[in-house]
């Protein structure tokens, strides 16, 4: 890559972030990549939070929204991603309060009922457990998993 001043550096990464939210972390990273000098980089990033292209609190919230109700991805698996992307409990804890558990269930249930009538078990425990361990990995906690699994045996799909 062509060297680059600060100035373009910082153009780039304004219109990168005026395009799609972006954590600190990511315009961080990508300057490390770049090879700019860390004083650049700190000045850079001031400028870029002061003028509210990258906000964490703002892109926490959306990432969080976002990847419920896109992704389907459950409370622990969505902290997991939010951690490698160094957002601090500080910023995610709110964000996750303001969640309901209801949400999660809402995102949760369709997703089980087409995975229930997938899963291949000689008995309804195996099947059970089939779709718990799926549940967990896309991040959703026992709790509610049991929640689901209970209601979808009543149904008896």
């Amino acid at each position: 890559m062509k060297e680059m001043t600060e100035q373009q550096v910082l153009y780039k990464l304004a219109a990168l972030c005026s395009a799609a939210e972006h954590c600190s972390w990511e315009m961080l990273e990508k300057m490390r990549r770049w090879g700019i000098p860390d004083d650049a980089q700190a000045r850079i990033m001031e400028y870029l939070t002061r003028e509210k292209y990258v906000d964490d609190s703002r892109y926490c919230r959306f990432f969080v929204n976002d990847k419920l109700k896109y992704n389907g991805w459950g409370r622990r698996k969505i902290e997991q991603a939010l951690y490698q992307k160094h957002i601090g409990r500080d910023l995610s804890d709110p964000v996750f309060d303001a969640v309901e558990d209801e949400q999660y269930l809402e995102t949760l249930r369709p997703m089980a009922q087409r995975k229930w009538k997938s899963i291949k078990a000689g008995s309804d425990y195996e099947r059970s457990m089939k779709l718990i361990r799926w549940a967990m990995g896309r991040g959703y906690s026992l709790d509610l998993i049991r929640k689901c699994i209970d209601n979808l045996s009543d149904i008896d799909l």
